[in-house]
């Protein structure tokens, strides 16, 4: 008997080595999760306006360069003006938009040796204020039951750059969606050549409400392009007027 319970026992161990390999042989189940593409910011873009660091290699193969879907996240190495014209907010600029009768600015300017450029200093209920953080600004007065208010400035370029003025200015325009209510979108109302830049009016809606707006881009002689941006809620539609003298009065620092 002894000889049989040893036998037993000895058998035993076998299949418990046996099962501890087939433990160790299997291969483990896959994991249920999936790592998805890695996408870059959506197309609305930071407040400097330039596109995601480029890396080629990770581009949305699901898409052509240079026509990625209107409001769609855009892989990494799509250029600024590829995420301009992803961006629904912002329309193409064609042919159809005119350009602006010029306007007399005045006689009165501001300097801004930061830009090199000279703006017009604007007539009340226009007002100089703190300008941080642009180099100058005025600004209209306060009205009760809204933070909005007409604002006119001027800043060393805050986007990247382009080779082209006007392709510059359509950035700056992008950017300034950022001084404006969210979900605002642009319309576009004249563009145009100034000196050593571009010039865009345009309008900007934001559900039932509406601003104008303009940017004028141009080459002060720094070392970035200055930037003049100026925009009037509908609530104070009055001064609308001085948008055009904004924009017909940008001028390089003499």
């Amino acid at each position: 008997m002894r000889v049989v319970y040893r036998g037993l026992a000895v058998a035993a161990a076998v299949a418990a080595v046996v099962a501890v390999a087939v433990v160790v042989v299997l291969p483990s189940e896959p994991d249920e999760v999936v790592a998805g593409p890695v996408t870059a910011p959506p197309a609305a873009p930071p407040s400097s306006g330039s596109a995601p660091p480029a890396t080629p290699a990770a581009a949305s193969s699901s898409a052509p360069r240079g026509t990625p879907s209107p409001g769609a996240s855009l892989a990494p190495g799509y250029t600024a003006m590829e995420a301009l014209y992803a961006d629904p907010r912002v329309p193409r600029l064609t042919r159809a938009v005119k350009r602006m009768a010029p306007l007399s600015p005045g006689k009165r300017f501001v300097k801004d040796p930061r830009t090199g450029l000279a703006v017009v200093r604007l007539p009340g209920p226009w007002k100089s204020y703190g300008a941080a953080p642009f180099t100058t600004k005025q600004v209209l007065p306060k009205q009760r039951g809204t933070s909005l208010r007409g604002m006119f400035v001027t800043c060393p370029l805050p986007i990247m750059e382009q080779d082209s003025p006007r392709d510059t200015a359509l950035l700056a325009a992008r950017w300034t969606l950022n001084h404006h209510p969210k979900g605002s979108r642009i319309t576009w109302l004249a563009s145009q050549p100034v000196g050593r830049g571009w010039m865009l009016v345009y309008r900007v809606t934001y559900g039932k409400r509406t601003s104008r707006a303009a940017v004028v881009v141009m080459d002060g002689g720094m070392s970035k392009p200055g930037l003049a941006f100026v925009t009037v809620p509908d609530s104070q539609r009055k001064q609308w007027r001085d948008i055009g003298r904004v924009a017909s009065g940008v001028r390089v620092l003499g």
